[in-house]
């Protein structure tokens, strides 16, 4: 296991894990920009809580490498889904905030299987 893929584990993890917790405490930034993409209020206790298993999972991975795999793929499908959201909400200009959190997972993946 090298180093930068424990370091870019990490980091994703770290990312994620902040934003499951903005969410889970309606922090306006977060909530905001989901009740402009027109995501139900009703699916933020269940988005957080996918966000927060994924970065646990991401960590997990580091000693369990299939959970970390299960995560990172979770992590991925996850913002691929929220990018998709924006787009739908014609929210162009926020397109690269997902993006942002999806980048170190989908790195740490690729340096997981390169190994």
């Amino acid at each position: 296991m090298s180093t930068a893929y424990v370091v870019v584990t990490l980091v994703g993890a770290a990312m994620v894990g902040f934003s499951a917790v903005a969410l889970a405490f309606n922090v306006e930034f977060v909530a905001g920009a989901l009740r402009g993409y027109g995501v139900p209020r009703s699916w933020w206790p269940w988005l957080a809580t996918a966000k927060g298993a994924g970065a646990v999972g991401l960590v997990a991975g580091l000693f369990v490498p299939v959970l970390g795999v299960a995560a990172g793929i979770g992590v991925v499908l996850y913002f691929l889904g929220a990018v998709i959201t924006v787009i739908r909400a014609r929210s162009y200009a926020h397109i690269p905030f997902p993006l942002m959190y999806l980048a170190p997972v989908a790195v740490s993946l690729a340096l997981g299987f390169a190994a």
